[in-house]
C-alpha cells in the first residue's frame, strides 16, 4: 500500500490559517458555554447552536468545516497536513471565527443612533403629529427621567380603532397623554433594553428567545433610568443578517 505523502505546514499556508480558524472557534465556544475539553468540535457546534444564533445560522457549515480540518490534518499532529483547502474556504472559515470569537457590536453597524422620545404627559395628537411630521415610528416613553413604555405607531392606531369601534369620543381621547394610551397595549416583552456592548450575536439572540420582541433600546448601562444611544426594531433583522454575513 503506497504511504500518504504529507508535508510540513508552513506558517502563512491556507492549511495552518484553516487550522488556526478551527482552533479559535473550538476554544471560545468551550469557554463561552463552559464545556468540557473532551467534547468533540462537532458536538461543541451542536451544544452552542442551541443558544448561540450565529452558530446557529452557520451550524452546517462550521460542521462540515470541522470535518475538513480533520481531513487535511494528519494523524493527530498539525504538523503534518495532506491536503491544502482553497483560498475562498479559508477566508470564509476565518471570517466565520471572527464573528463567533469578536461579534461586532450592534453600536459599531446596525443601530438607528438618532433615537426620539417624548414625555408622558405629552398628549396622544401631539405624539401622532410628530409621527407623521418625522416618520419616526418608535417613541420610548419617558417619566420622571425613566422609560415607562415605547409609542408604537402601529400599536397606537390599532388602540385608536379598538376605541373607535367602541364608540369612544375620539376627540377627547387624543387629548389623553400618551402614558395613559400606552398602557392600553401591553408592554411586557414588546421591548427590552441593553448596555451599549450589546453584540449583535447577542441581538439575534434576544429576538429568536422572544417572538414578541419588536423593540431594542441601547443605553449606556442598560438601565431604565438612562436615556437611549441607539434602537434596533424587528423590521431591522434583514439587514442584521447582511451585516453577518458582510463582515470582515
Amino acid at each position: 500500500m503506497a504511504e500518504k505523502k504529507t508535508h510540513r505546514v508552513a506558517s502563512d499556508s491556507n492549511a495552518l490559517r484553516f487550522i488556526n480558524s478551527y482552533n479559535q472557534i473550538e476554544s471560545a465556544l468551550r469557554n463561552q458555554l463552559d464545556l468540557k475539553a473532551s467534547m468533540s468540535y462537532t458536538e461543541t457546534i451542536h451544544r452552542a447552536a442551541r443558544s448561540n444564533s450565529i452558530v446557529k445560522k452557520y451550524e452546517d457549515v462550521l460542521v462540515d468545516y470541522g470535518r475538513l480540518r480533520n481531513a487535511i490534518v494528519h494523524s493527530s499532529s498539525e504538523d503534518f497536513v495532506i491536503a491544502e483547502p482553497y483560498p475562498d474556504v479559508v477566508d470564509e472559515y476565518e471570517k466565520l471565527a471572527k464573528l463567533i470569537c469578536t461579534p461586532p457590536l450592534a453600536m459599531d453597524t446596525l443601530v438607528v443612533k438618532d433615537v426620539r422620545c417624548t414625555d408622558a404627559h405629552v398628549t396622544l395628537r401631539d405624539v401622532l403629529s410628530y409621527i407623521y411630521k418625522t416618520g419616526y415610528s418608535n417613541l420610548p416613553v419617558y417619566k420622571d427621567g425613566m422609560i415607562i413604555g415605547v409609542a408604537n405607531a402601529s400599536k397606537l392606531a390599532q388602540t385608536i380603532g379598538k376605541k373607535v369601534y367602541e364608540k369612544v369620543d375620539i376627540e377627547k381621547y387624543m387629548k389623553e397623554p400618551i402614558e395613559n394610551v400606552v398602557k392600553e397595549y401591553s408592554q411586557e416583552g414588546f421591548y427590552t433594553i441593553v448596555d451599549k456592548n450589546v453584540t449583535l450575536n447577542k441581538v439575534l439572540d434576544l429576538f429568536n428567545e422572544n417572538r414578541k420582541l419588536a423593540i431594542i433600546i441601547i443605553t449606556q448601562g442598560g438601565s431604565l433610568l438612562e436615556m437611549p444611544l441607539g434602537i434596533i426594531t424587528s423590521s431591522d433583522l434583514l439587514d442584521l443578517n447582511k451585516v453577518l454575513d458582510n463582515y470582515n
